[in-house]
């Protein structure tokens, strides 16, 4: 089996179909069917049930890839390793849930720029369960989320405690209001739902929203109230329409840190990036 071939089938299956992989992979629709059904007759097995426009994974294509990520993730690790002999290259794929993002990445990212000119970054947010799975997945070399985190697959290096307070406007009465909150899969979330039933408030009393300045908006003009770590409150660009209040610190104190793959090469660029990042959140 050939690497391009795996890449081609691990991208038909991220992307959802043949179209927009042979988009994301910069080229024809026609190269992306003929490699996937020379991987099938290379296997002997069909690794989609093909149904009119529609593609769906068969069995043995789930089985495909879960080894196609380990493969490919092996092949990056496997660059990687050579290359800290050398000159650092290549990518890394970097993963944070958006208020560390907001508040610790640009800082952390700017360091390894300095240091690792010639590496590439990729980074993307998501809620930490997703974060934390596409780490596992090889999808992300690293992650910066909440914790704590316990997998025996995964290495959770602590780099900061984060305060969560309760936010709301000035004048505003949180006791009659929604909660918002960021969607299911954030770590956030269940500390917020435990504190909305702490204060007796109506538990199915929510609103969801995908983004940390939507959320920061809603609630500065009264629609509701959050919990969300101080320092992004006192940096957002509303914090003047903004009343933070503490909560208890069981549900206020949230270790917050980076995560890889136990089995990850010790790569130089990770150090740097993990030294970085606590230096920022740490000032």
């Amino acid at each position: 089996m050939e690497l391009v071939a795996l890449r081609t089938f691990q991208t038909v299956v991220e992307e959802g179909g043949v179209l927009a992989a042979s988009r994301k992979l910069n080229t024809v629709q026609s190269n992306v069917t003929a490699r996937i059904r020379r991987l099938e007759e290379e296997l002997g097995v069909e690794l989609f049930f093909r149904k009119g426009r529609g593609m769906e994974l068969a069995p043995s294509g789930h089985v495909l890839l879960d080894y196609t990520r380990r493969i490919l993730s092996l092949e990056r690790q496997t660059s990687a390793a050579v290359r800290q002999v050398g000159e650092s290259t290549g990518v890394l794929r970097v993963g944070s849930m958006e208020t560390f993002a907001a508040l610790h990445l640009p800082g952390a990212l700017k360091v390894v720029r300095e240091r690792h000119p010639l590496i590439e970054l990729r980074v993307e947010t998501d809620t930490s369960a997703a974060l934390a799975t596409k780490v596992l997945e090889h999808r992300l070399d690293c992650a910066f989320i909440a914790g704590p985190v316990v997998h025996p697959e995964l290495q959770f290096d602590e780099l900061v405690v984060e305060e969560l307070v309760q936010v709301s406007a000035r004048g505003a009465a949180v006791a009659v209001q929604p909660l918002i909150i960021f969607r299911e899969g954030c770590a956030y979330r269940s500390r917020a739902l435990a504190w909305q039933r702490a204060i007796g408030h109506a538990a199915a009393d929510v609103m969801e929203m995908g983004t940390l300045e939507g959320i920061l908006g809603c609630v500065s003009v009264g629609l509701g109230w959050t919990l969300m770590p101080r320092r992004v409150v006192e940096q957002s660009s509303r914090a003047a329409d903004l009343v933070t209040e503490s909560v208890s610190a069981q549900i206020g104190r949230v270790p917050s840190g980076m995560i890889y793959r136990h089995s990850a090469p010790a790569m130089a660029v990770l150090k740097t990036l993990a030294s970085a990042a606590s230096d920022v959140a740490g000032g």
